[in-house]
């Protein structure tokens, strides 16, 4: 057998992957283990992880593969340096950043405490993102596209994958970037954290895209379908820009430059401020524009190759808003977006370019569902609950074990119908950062209060950000305007108008709906479990949230136990057993 090790590393989100023969056999973030959001960094616990999985050492791997390759663009990088002599402590700053990526192997030296007898493959960091979407697509040929902040001195590529070869025909370079605008964007509305871009997408419904023209003077479309920005309105190129990224969450500075708030009328809005209609149009515009850049490239590329097939990755994938309109305002006929579709999942798609140079990617490989992460059977759940006894009875709570399954999914949605807030902890953690299904909490998409219910007494987020549904994959078309497979819960759809009054607790403010489809190949104990509540309602759909509380996800059972001791969840479903607050 042949095992390549896949890393995303000294990045936010890092993560590790392992391939087996060509085939995906673990994918874990390392922000899981660590239980700190976006962790960047040397992703160890991840790959010691994908290691014992397997039941190998770091002996048995026979490859390596990086998702950042420092030498990739490099006379981009000098041209670019010689023509605009950037302030000199911005090139030293870059330099330091590229060195301490290049010292992965020493990271493994240390971390094993021996030499690496497999060889170490560094792979430019838009190849990766491209190899991560169209290598375990269900597709032999697409268009497949990568937009993001930056990475390797690029912030954008795109071309066609055909079976196990992808041709990278144009790229964007610094300082040009989608992914920098909408960040930059994001911060000027207040929300300053890395990953925070999700709070403009549920912020923009409220808004009216007052702010276009503005936008229109920041970004400019080509025909070629590139983008380029006006960088009177950005310092990323020409300052050192605060980006902490070293065993911990990552941390920007202020990306844009103080012409911005003149550009746009409005000063900027600090992140404790009231959230007011001026900042919720700015969202809106915001979104809009990136949709216009985006639906110009995917139109320019389907124009050049006629492909029906479009895969997508790199940061601005998980654009779920723009991403559930590809059908309607692009020529295309079929998506695929994996479930990390950011910087997580550049760990595999460097793995799978490695493993396509090495001929072990021609049978092709489609990563269908999302479960690659760690499992605990019953009996480890016993054992930690036996532990855990008396601050069980302290909370009042009755412990049972539920082999038959039926019981176990008949019990559950009889308490979802009731209204109380479900933990729910099964199987195989998933690869991405969307629970679907196994680290979920999930409630009653029928309560128009079910919103409110979650946020006092678990999430504590703010009140404009939506909740998923997840529906059974046969039910689509009866409850949304359009028919796809969803499974990463990467695509928002409209949902059908006269079924928005019967889920108003899934239903955003504008009658989309972030949808997950729930197959009964792929995760047979959710499905049964939204069947069962169907039969019950007559709705195949319950909600869907992160079993989280301002953290990761949970990962290992005892966090999902402590989750559910801290705050007012109601029951906790731990693989067959059911715990419930009397």
């Amino acid at each position: 057998m042949t095992y390549i090790l896949g890393i995303n590393a000294y990045h936010g989100d890092s993560s590790a992957c392992l391939l087996v023969d060509g085939k995906l056999r673990s994918a874990v973030e390392e922000e899981r283990f660590r239980r700190i959001k976006h962790w960047a960094g040397f992703p160890l616990e991840s790959i010691k992880y994908c290691l014992e999985e397997a039941g190998i050492t770091i002996d048995a791997v026979d490859h390596i593969a990086v998702n950042s390759d420092p030498k990739a663009n490099f006379l981009k990088k000098i041209g670019y340096t010689l023509k605009n002599r950037p302030d000199i402590s911005f090139v030293l700053d870059r330099i330091k950043n590229k060195s301490a990526r290049a010292s992965i192997e020493e990271d493994l030296r240390k971390a094993f405490g021996q030499e690496l007898k497999a060889e170490v493959h560094h792979i430019e960091h838009h190849l990766s993102h491209l190899a991560s979407a169209h290598l375990v697509s269900p597709f032999e040929e697409s268009v497949t596209v990568s937009v993001d902040g930056f990475g390797d001195f690029s912030s954008g590529a795109w071309g066609v994958g055909r079976g196990s070869r992808i041709d990278v025909e144009e790229r964007v370079f610094f300082p040009h970037s989608l992914g920098i605008f909408y960040q930059a964007m994001t911060q000027f509305i207040g929300f300053p954290h890395y990953g925070d871009e999700y709070k403009v997408m549920g912020l923009a419904p409220y808004g009216k895209p007052e702010y276009l023209d503005q936008m229109r003077q920041i970004v400019r479309t080509e025909s070629n379908g590139a983008y380029t920005l006006n960088l009177d309105y950005f310092r990323h190129h020409k300052e050192k820009i605060a980006y902490e990224w070293n065993n911990g969450s990552p941390v920007f500075g202020e990306l844009f430059s103080v012409e911005l708030a003149g550009l746009i009328g409005i000063p900027v809005r600090k992140k404790d401020e009231p959230l007011e209609q001026r900042h919720k149009d700015l969202a809106r515009s915001a979104q809009a524009m990136y949709e216009e850049a985006f639906f110009n490239l995917l139109k320019a590329t389907h124009a050049q190759h006629g492909i029906e097939n479009l895969t997508l990755a790199g940061g601005c994938a998980m654009n779920s808003v723009a991403n559930g309109k590809v059908y309607r305002r692009s020529p295309y006929k079929h998506l695929y977006v994996q479930s990390a579709a950011g910087d997580a999942g550049g760990a595999i798609g460097c793995a799978y370019v490695v493993a396509s140079q090495m001929g072990l990617a021609n049978e092709r490989f489609h990563m269908s569902h999302a479960y690659w992460g760690p499992a605990y059977d019953n009996s480890y759940h016993g054992e930690m609950l036996t532990k855990s006894a008396a601050e069980l009875q302290a909370a009042g709570c009755k412990v049972e074990r539920i082999d038959d399954e039926a019981i176990l999914c008949d019990r559950t949605a009889d308490a979802i119908a009731e209204g109380l807030v479900i933990g729910w902890y099964q199987g195989r953690m998933e690869w991405g950062p969307r629970a679907l299904g196994n680290r979920s909490i999930l409630g009653d998409p029928r309560r128009a209060d079910m919103k409110d219910i979650l946020n006092l007494k678990i999430k504590r987020r703010e009140s404009f950000r939506p909740f998923a549904p997840s529906i059974l994959r046969e039910k689509v078309l009866d409850w949304f305007e359009e028919d796809d497979d969803v499974p990463f819960m990467m695509q928002v759809f409209q949902i059908r108008e006269e079924q928005r009054s019967t889920i108003p607790a899934v239903t955003h403010v504008d009658g989309s709906g972030r949808l997950q489809t729930v197959s009964a190949d792929t995760n047979p104990r959710y499905h049964r479990l939204i069947s069962t509540f169907a039969a019950k309602t007559g709705v195949p759909i319950v909600l869907n949230t992160s079993f989280n509380e301002n953290e990761p996800v949970v990962c290992k059972p005892q966090e999902a136990l402590d989750c559910f001791l801290r705050t007012r969840m109601d029951v906790l479903v731990l693989g067959n057993w059911f715990i419930q607050r009397q």
